[in-house]
C-alpha cells in the first residue's frame, strides 16, 4: 500500500510520500535510544511542562488538524475536532496524574522485616523505546493515548502510522518537536508495513504497542514473542448491546444511533450487535432504523454531515460482501444496504441495519466495519449474554436495564475488558481500555496504562555492613 493521502470523500490522491530508506531508520533508531538514555533522568515537572506545551499547541491546532484527519480518512469535521480536543484532555491529564500514577510503592513494614530486608519499595522505571503501529480510524487518539503516558514515564517513542494518513503522522512528530522534547523523543517512521519486523527486531526497541485488526496483531505479537518484548494489542472488536425491557427504550435506542454509526463506523468500540429482549424488540427497532434513515450521508467537511465516506474503497467492498452475504443467507435489510445513489464518488456507504441474523452468517463472525448493524431477538437475559458472549471478540459492552440484579449479572458475565450500563462505550484518560478474547491484551489509558511500559523494579535493602545484625 502507497503511503499516500488520499481523500477517501472523492477518491482524489493528494499526495504521496517516499518511504524511509534503510539509513534513515538506522539514523532514527539510533536517536530514539540515544534520546532515552538522556530522558529518562528528567523529573516529573519537566516531563509534565513538554507535555502541557504540547496541548496548549495541539489546542491552537485544532481547527487545522481537524481538516487533516478529514481529508485522509474521511470522518466528519465535527468529530475530527473533537478528536483533537480529546486528545488536548489525555495530554493534560498525563501532565498532571503521572507522577502520582508512578510513585514508589512501600509494603508494609512487617512484610520488610519478614524479607529479612531494612527497606524496601517498587519503582516504576521506564523501557527505552517503544514502537507504535497505529490505525487510521482515530489517527490522532490512537497515537496520543500510547504517546503521553509513554513519554511522562520517561521512554521515547516510534510511531508506525497507518499508510493513508501521513499528513497527521507527521504533524504529531512536528507537534512534539514545537513543544521543546529532544531530538529523538517522537519520532515518525514513513514505512511501509513490511518495514516493521525488522525496527521492531532491532535491540534498541524495547517494546511495542499496535492497534489494529486481529491480522496485523497476531504478527507484531509473533515477532515480538520471538524477541522476548512486551507488546500491548488492541485489536477488533465486535460489541454487544443488550436491551432489557426496563430500559428507557426511546434512550436506548436514540444512543444506539450514535453507538453504531460514530467515526462512519469504524470503530472497534463502536456498538455492532443490538440484542433485544422481546418485549421492547419492536419498540426498539422501529425506533433504531428511524434514526438510523434520519442520519445525513454526505461530504464530511459539511458541519451538518453525520456520516462520511469509509477511508478505503477496499474496506467499502469488505463491508459490501458482509451484507450482500448476510442477504443471501436470509437476512432482512430494514434500511440501508447500498452506496447512496446522492454520492457516485468517494467511497460512501448508507447506514444499515440487518435483522434475522443467523449464526451461518458471517455478519455474525466477523467485525462490520462501517455503519452496518445486526439486530437480534432474545427471550430472556441468559438468551442476551449467550449470544453477546458468542463472539471471538471481547473488547467492549453496553447494557441496558435499570433492573439492579440484570446490571451485577452482565458485570459478572460478559467477556468484555467493559461493560457500560445505560450508556455507551466511550474511553477516558482516567479509565483503562482494552480488551480479552481475540481483542487483545493489556491496558492504555489510566493508571494501568503508563505502567504497560514500565520496568516495576523492587529495590531492597538488607542490613548495612558496618552495622552488626541485631544492633
Amino acid at each position: 500500500m502507497p503511503i499516500a493521502t488520499t481523500n477517501p470523500a472523492t477518491g482524489e490522491t493528494l499526495q504521496t510520500f517516499e518511504s524511509l530508506g534503510a539509513e534513515e531508520i538506522e539514523k532514527r533508531l539510533d536517536l530514539a535510544r540515544a534520546a532515552f538514555e538522556t530522558y529518562r533522568t528528567t523529573g516529573f515537572g519537566e516531563r509534565a511542562e513538554l507535555l502541557r506545551r504540547a496541548a496548549d499547541l495541539l489546542e491552537k491546532d485544532q481547527d487545522d488538524i481537524a481538516r487533516t484527519m478529514t481529508t485522509e480518512m474521511g470522518k466528519p469535521i465535527t468529530a475530527a475536532r473533537a478528536e483533537a480536543a480529546k486528545c488536548v484532555k489525555a495530554m493534560r491529564w498525563y501532565a498532571e496524574h503521572a507522577e502520582e500514577l508512578l510513585a514508589d510503592e512501600h509494603p508494609s513494614p512487617a512484610d520488610v522485616e519478614d524479607s529479612g530486608g531494612t527497606r524496601a519499595y517498587v519503582r516504576y522505571r521506564p523501557l527505552g523505546p517503544v514502537l507504535a503501529v497505529m490505525p487510521w480510524n482515530f489517527p490522532l487518539w490512537q497515537v496520543i493515548r500510547f504517546a503521553a503516558p509513554a513519554l511522562m514515564a520517561g521512554n521515547t517513542g516510534l510511531l508506525k502510522h497507518a499508510s493513508n494518513v501521513p499528513r497527521t503522522a507527521l504533524y504529531l512528530e512536528d507537534l512534539f518537536r514545537r513543544a521543546g522534547y529532544p531530538q529523538g523523543c517522537f519520532q515518525t517512521l514513513l514505512i511501509g508495513s513490511g518495514a516493521v519486523e525488522g525496527v521492531l527486531r532491532d535491540p534498541r526497541v524495547a517494546a511495542a504497542t499496535l492497534t489494529g485488526s486481529e491480522p496485523a496483531g497476531r504478527s507484531v505479537a509473533s515477532v515480538a514473542g520471538d524477541e522476548i518484548k512486551k507488546t500491548v494489542l488492541e485489536l477488533g472488536g465486535s460489541d454487544p448491546y443488550l436491551v432489557m425491557p426496563s430500559a428507557d427504550v426511546t434512550r436506548a435506542a436514540e444512543v444506539a444511533v450514535t453507538a453504531r454509526t460514530q467515526n462512519n463506523g469504524q470503530s472497534c468500540i463502536a456498538a455492532k450487535r443490538f440484542i433485544v429482549h422481546r418485549d421492547v424488540y419492536e419498540e426498539f427497532t422501529r425506533l433504531f432504523v428511524d434514526g438510523m434513515k434520519a442520519l445525513r450521508v454526505g461530504d464530511p467537511m459539511d458541519e451538518s454531515t453525520d456520516v462520511g465516506p469509509l477511508s478505503s474503497e477496499r474496506g467499502r467492498a469488505d463491508l459490501e460482501e458482509l451484507v450482500e452475504d448476510a442477504r443471501q443467507r436470509g437476512a432482512t435489510v430494514l434500511c440501508g444496504g447500498r452506496r447512496p445513489a446522492s454520492h457516485p464518488a468517494g467511497w460512501f456507504y448508507e447506514p444499515t441495519v440487518l435483522a434475522d441474523v443467523t449464526p451461518d452468517m458471517r455478519v455474525h463472525r466477523e467485525e462490520t466495519f462501517g455503519p452496518v448493524a445486526t439486530l437480534y431477538r432474545v427471550a430472556d437475559l441468559d438468551q442476551a449474554i449467550e449470544v453477546a458472549n458468542d463472539t471471538s471478540f471481547g473488547l467492549s459492552s453496553n447494557v441496558w436495564t435499570r433492573d439492579e440484579e440484570e446490571q451485577e449479572r452482565c458485570v459478572r458475565d460478559l467477556r468484555a475488558g467493559g461493560v457500560y450500563i445505560n450508556g455507551m462505550t466511550a474511553s477516558h484518560p482516567a479509565m483503562p481500555f482494552g480488551g480479552v478474547k481475540r481483542s487483545g491484551y493489556g491496558r492504555e489509558l489510566s493508571g494501568h496504562g503508563i505502567r504497560e511500559f514500565c520496568n516495576v523494579t523492587t529495590v531492597w535493602y538488607g542490613t548495612p555492613p558496618d552495622m552488626p545484625a541485631g544492633e
